[in-house]
């Protein structure tokens, strides 16, 4: 074969330049990744106990929780971290070549089994799993030049930033870090409580009654008396949404007729859910936002 090509020299030459031809065709189309995945699935499950130190989120959250996902198929491993925001975020690393989809399917019925278990406060805000990637895909920041702060660029990467990011073909989790979405913050004055004798359950209760969105029916539905020819549909007033609103919340009627309201017995104010993080670019306030990869996605394309 090799004294072939050496008799033929412009037939080699010919065959060589086929191939390069064909090469520089074809580069476009070859695969950028060949090697399998070395890096370990992750789904991570996380929580929030407003109000908990980090023992008491361990204890009332973490605990049941990892209890029901060990064991869960192909998993290697997992971390538990609770902090004295009242947040946990748990992390289970599966095998390599493990299906990313059913890990997340698997720890998602492992996490319902708990929730009977946790808090009423953590079940009503839930508990959110996630499959990503351990490490960040990037991270950049939303600042101002001082006409707005913090806690507002943090409201609009969650309104307007962080959705359009988790639209895109490989984003696995966006996490904005900084401020937290706005809230509604009732400082209460302990103080004045004890004098006027009104308990934390009665402002809960108070709270949950009052600021709700409940249906009123309608006049004339069926089944309806004979000769009703109309059916209108009762519209409530919208959801109260202002701290001023919030304050006029009625706590207790007194005997006389008087009434303990909201804002008699604490400050109320529109602030951010959580005053824990604080983000800062270049001395300017800040919205940090890190994006995840997926696991099984091609980074280059989704950068």
């Amino acid at each position: 074969m090799i004294n072939f090509f050496i008799r033929r020299p412009i037939f080699a030459m010919v065959i060589s330049i086929i191939i390069v031809i064909l090469g520089i065709l074809s580069i476009r189309s070859l695969p950028v990744e060949q090697y399998p995945d070395i890096t370990p699935p992750n789904v991570e499950v996380s929580a929030t106990y407003q109000g908990a130190d980090a023992v008491t989120v361990d204890e009332a959250v973490a605990t049941p929780v990892g209890q029901s996902i060990m064991g869960v198929s192909d998993m290697l491993y997992m971390q538990t971290t609770s902090a004295s925001d009242g947040t946990m975020g748990l992390t289970a690393t599966f095998a390599v070549g493990s299906d990313p989809d059913m890990n997340a399917v698997f720890t998602q019925n492992r996490v319902a089994t708990a929730t009977p278990m946790l808090p009423s406060t953590v079940r009503q805000q839930g508990l959110t799993t996630v499959k990503s990637m351990s490490g960040f895909l990037m991270v950049f920041a939303v600042y101002s030049d001082g006409r707005y702060d913090d806690n507002f660029l943090a409201n609009y990467a969650y309104i307007n930033i962080q959705n359009e990011l988790l639209k895109i073909d490989g984003v696995g989790k966006v996490q904005i870090m900084g401020s937290g979405e706005y809230s509604m913050r009732i400082w209460i004055k302990p103080d004045v409580l004890d004098y006027l004798n009104v308990s934390l359950a009665d402002i809960t209760s108070a709270v949950e009654a009052q600021s709700g969105v409940f249906p009123a029916g309608k006049l004339g539905g069926e089944p309806s008396p004979e000769g009703t020819e109309f059916t209108y549909t009762v519209t409530m007033p919208p959801q109260i949404n202002s701290a001023e609103e919030y304050a006029n919340i009625v706590i207790r009627t007194l005997p006389d007729g008087g009434q303990v309201r909201l804002g008699d017995v604490a400050r109320v104010e529109l602030g951010s859910q959580t005053y824990g993080v604080s983000s800062m670019f270049n001395e300017h306030p800040a919205a940090m936002i890190a994006v995840y990869q997926a696991p099984g996605s091609n980074a280059m394309q989704v950068g």
